[in-house]
């Protein structure tokens, strides 16, 4: 059955994704269909989606798949496909897959041929809950995340639950990551359901995806272009994103959420170093995430770099590092800037924490 999530700019579709798309379509021109895949969702995703009868003459444009790979090469990519098959402004770019397929995706259909249309079908967690809503679209560039990008709202978004089963449970894991941080900005009583749970058993918490994606949403709805409390939705980003680029290239990569649940807990040290967040809330928030991450050392030859990273941040204003920190468990505050003493001091603390999970 298909639910809608109450969003003013677009609509947000919450069920089966076939049947969605194929009633999106009926009522409207569009002169040609493309199809964004990467190499995961083109095996386990289009299958379920190239039946429909509205589809069967779509172009399929396939892309590599993973964070290495959003960037403007590959976006060259997907202009060059759309160039080649003849797509014109009234054309319609259908992103099946993650968040880099829906950023990027997204990215590359606002800015060919000055825009043209494009819906989002997210299949992962991750995308679900957070990359699909909210119109912000990008790519990364010289290492920094999203530092290339644009606001554009897709036609639609269509999430549906049962793309979840194509996933590994890392993939689940790290999705839920954005479940708790919504959670911890807005609504202590879903941390509360939330720490309950464990990621790795979807049927327990499936019905608060849609739950964590109507906290974005009207959140987005607030602040659209991201101009005050939409920050909030940055919590455990500037750190986390940080992270997520340092290990990039490392043996080791992280995942998005796993690089923001440790973002999250460096930045709930930050809360309690700054006189934001007691010690008790601090812990219990510490213990919940430690229970559901492997959460990486740090060592202090990185604490340089991940500050450049840092200083990149998009967020930023006057060369002062920006965060969105907690004031409370489903409080936040906007528009903090810790200085580097207090970033290294955090970045120390949590390697003794973790040391002693």
């Amino acid at each position: 059955m298909l639910t809608q999530i109450k969003n003013p700019d677009y609509p947000i579709f919450f069920g089966d994704a076939a049947e969605a798309l194929e009633g999106f379509l009926k009522d409207q021109y569009f002169s040609k269909l493309f199809i964004l895949v990467d190499d995961n969702t083109g095996v386990h995703c289009l299958p379920r989606m190239a039946a429909l009868p509205a589809l069967r003459n779509a172009e399929v444009i396939h892309i590599p798949s993973g964070e290495l790979h959003k960037n403007i090469q590959t976006c060259q990519e997907i202009w060059s496909a759309l160039i080649r098959y003849q797509a014109d402004r009234k054309a319609l770019l259908i992103n099946l897959g993650g968040g880099v397929i829906g950023d990027m995706g997204g990215f590359a259909a606002s800015t060919f041929k000055r825009g043209i249309r494009f819906l989002q079908i997210p299949t992962t967690l991750l995308s679900q809950v957070d990359a699909s809503v909210g119109g912000k679209l990008g790519i990364d560039f010289m290492g920094v995340k999203n530092s290339i990008g644009v606001f554009q709202n897709p036609e639609t978004v269509i999430i549906d639950p049962a793309f979840l089963q194509t996933l590994p449970a890392r993939e689940i894991r790290s999705g839920f990551a954005e479940m708790l941080k919504h959670s911890l900005i807005r609504d202590k009583a879903q941390w509360d359901i939330l720490t309950r749970v464990h990621p790795e058993t979807p049927e327990a918490w499936r019905e608060q995806i849609a739950a964590s994606v109507a906290i974005k949403q009207a959140i987005v709805a607030e602040d659209p272009l991201e101009k005050g409390i939409r920050k909030a939705l940055n919590f455990g980003h500037t750190l986390g994103h940080a992270l997520e680029s340092y290990f990039l290239e490392s043996p080791q990569p992280l995942l998005h959420g796993e690089a923001i649940a440790a973002g999250m807990v460096l930045e709930t040290l930050l809360s309690e170093k700054l006189g934001l967040l007691s010690a008790a809330a601090r812990d219990s928030i510490f213990v919940e995430i430690a229970r559901l991450y492997p959460l990486p050392a740090v060592p202090t030859s990185a604490y340089p770099v991940l500050l450049d990273y840092m200083y990149q941040d998009k967020k930023n204003e006057q060369q002062r590092i920006n965060c969105s920190l907690l004031d409370g468990l489903g409080s936040i505050k906007i528009d903090c800037t810790p200085d580097e003493d207090l970033i290294r001091a955090a970045l120390d603390q949590y390697n003794q924490l973790i040391s002693l999970v």
